[in-house]
Order: C-alpha cells, then sequence, then structure tokens
C-alpha cells in the first residue's frame, strides 16, 4: 500500500482528495496535516465523509511515500524548508509554486498535466499539479500546438464555480455576491497563463498569444470554456487532430455534440467540442475544477509516480441532472 499524507488539510481540494484517496485501492493515508484543527475529526469540515472515515487532524507528517501539499500559494516551499521530507518520499504540489519554476532545493518538478506529460510523469519524484483553467484551456489546445496548427492569436473565455476561489471566503466567494451573478476576474492577467504559455511552446517552437478572459460563475463547481482561433483546417480535420492525439487518454474525450459542464462534474473527465465557424475553430472544454482542474488530476500523477494504472481510484461518474 501507498502510504500517503496531505498537507493543508481543511480546504476543497483536499476535501477532494480524501474522497478519492479513502476508497483508493492502493492506498493508506497516514497522516493529514493542519496548522489549526489539531486532533479535531476529517469529518468536523468535510461533511461529505461523515460515515467513511475516522481519521482526525494532526501536525506531524509521519514517514509517507508521498505527501500532496494543498497549501495556499507560495506555501509549499515554505513547508518544504521547514519539514523533515522523508528520503524517497514524492510530491504532488497542488500550489503553483514550481509549475513555472520547477527547480528547487535539488528537486525537479515535472508539470503534471498528465494527458501531454505522462511519459515524463512516470516513476518521477516530484510533480506540480496544473492550474485548473490552465488544465481546461490546454486540453482544448495541445494538440492544434503539437500540429503547428495557430496562425493568430487564441480567444478564450472561461466560466468557473466558486469553489475555485477555495475554502477561505472573501467579498466575491459570499453567497449574496454569487448567487444570481458572474463577473469577469483579472481579464488578460490571471496567473495560469503562464504555464498555458510555457506549454504551448514546449510543444509548437512558438510563443502563443493567448488571450484570456475568467469569469466568476454562480455555481459551486465546473469550469466551461470557449476557445477561438483563426484556422485553414476544417472541424472535421480538427477534430480527427484531436481524437487520435487524445486515443489513449482515459480521460480525454472528443464528443461530436454540443457538450454541458454538468456531463463532467464529479468526474476527471474533459470533454471537447469542436465547430468551424467563418474561418475560425471554435473548441469548447469542459471540466470539473475540483478533479480534473485540481485533486483527481492530483492522484492520476501519483498513479503514474507509482507506475499504476491511472485509473485507478477515479472511476467516477458525473451527475449529469
Amino acid at each position: 500500500m501507498i502510504k500517503v499524507a496531505i498537507a493543508g488539510g481543511t480546504g476543497y481540494t483536499a476535501g477532494e482528495l480524501l474522497r478519492i484517496l479513502i476508497h483508493h485501492p492502493e492506498v493508506e493515508i497516514v497522516s493529514v496535516m493542519s496548522t489549526t484543527s489539531v486532533g479535531k475529526h476529517i469529518t468536523d469540515f468535510h461533511r461529505d465523509l461523515l460515515g467513511e472515515t475516522d481519521l482526525q487532524f494532526t501536525d506531524t507528517l509521519g514517514k509517507p511515500d508521498v505527501v500532496f501539499l494543498c497549501l495556499g500559494h507560495g506555501l509549499s516551499r515554505e513547508f518544504l524548508d521547514t519539514h523533515d521530507i522523508p528520503g524517497g518520499c514524492k510530491i504532488v504540489d497542488l500550489g503553483q509554486d514550481f509549475r513555472n519554476t520547477p527547480d528547487y532545493n535539488g528537486r525537479h518538478f515535472v508539470y503534471g498535466l498528465t494527458d501531454v506529460f505522462a511519459n515524463e510523469i512516470e516513476g518521477c519524484g516530484y510533480v506540480a499539479n496544473p492550474g485548473c483553467f490552465a488544465t481546461c484551456i490546454q486540453l482544448g489546445l495541445v494538440p492544434m500546438a503539437a500540429m503547428k496548427m495557430f496562425s493568430d492569436e487564441i480567444h478564450v473565455t472561461a466560466i468557473t464555480g466558486a469553489t475555485g476561489a477555495g475554502r477561505k471566503l472573501s467579498e466575491t466567494s459570499h453567497f449574496p455576491y454569487r448567487n444570481d451573478n458572474i463577473s469577469v476576474y483579472k481579464p488578460f492577467s490571471h496567473q495560469h497563463l503562464e504555464e498555458i504559455g510555457n506549454t504551448l511552446v514546449a510543444l509548437s517552437g512558438e510563443r502563443q498569444t493567448v488571450n484570456f478572459v475568467p469569469v466568476r460563475g454562480d455555481f459551486p463547481r465546473g469550469i466551461f470554456a470557449s476557445i477561438y482561433t483563426r484556422c485553414g483546417a476544417t472541424a472535421e480535420e480538427v477534430e480527427n487532430i484531436y481524437k487520435e492525439y487524445y486515443k489513449n487518454s482515459p480521460f480525454v474525450f472528443v464528443s461530436e455534440q454540443p457538450i454541458s459542464m454538468k456531463e463532467v462534474v464529479n468526474t476527471n473527465k474533459c470533454l471537447l467540442h469542436i465547430e468551424s465557424h467563418n474561418g475560425y475553430i471554435h473548441i469548447t472544454s469542459i471540466i470539473d475544477n475540483l478533479l480534473k482542474g485540481a485533486s483527481g488530476q492530483a492522484v492520476e500523477n501519483m498513479n503514474l509516480m507509482f507506475c499504476l494504472g491511472r485509473t485507478t481510484g477515479l472511476k467516477l461518474k458525473g451527475n449529469a441532472f
């Protein structure tokens, strides 16, 4: 059994990790760390796990085989500097500390976009889990990047659920603000643009201009991205390229019918739909921000790191209605 520790156990991503890992056939959870809730039961914070576990929060790491860092952005480096990580222990960081600067104190973090870099992730020691918007947008773009099909700027509008802002309350995550409301934030400047750009360069050899407008949604979870760019190929040609690119992916699927976000909520899937309009290719990409965009992909990375089947513990069905 793989001994697992989770650092930062009270947030949404940690809750999703626990929901998956409690039932993962190859995992034993040995430590769930919290600096503020030591001795309290996991279910005091993650009520959906009542009856599933009697684990309590602790302030010790123990001797895990892998640790998931579910900490606030910028805190993963501090954790590594202040904790004695056992030799040979693998690390999956769900923050953004190592996505764009992968080398830190002798550790090299592989960028964990599983459907693109599986070969590099398999058997490695350290992974930087991608951001949620970054995952959704990249999966909608990487086949075209790999085929060097971009000839113009890329335009993206994507809406995300309230859980994307994390568990800590802010003015824009309170119910009175979110309910029956949508709003733009960080237009053209979102922090995930850097990792998106790095991946597109790695695949195409060229820096692409991605004009990204993020939108806050009035629903709990999910990301719906609308992507378009000029392209001389037909929708059928692009669709065939995408199906070939993702033919070995257990979680990314190209739909010939229009898609809606609920089809992926509560799953580790990404669904894509491709159309052409007046010289533009339009791609719809949808994921669950807490699963494929965070904890689900983190477990998929762990599976690759320990050479398990990628779908192990991740055969989750969406709600759809």
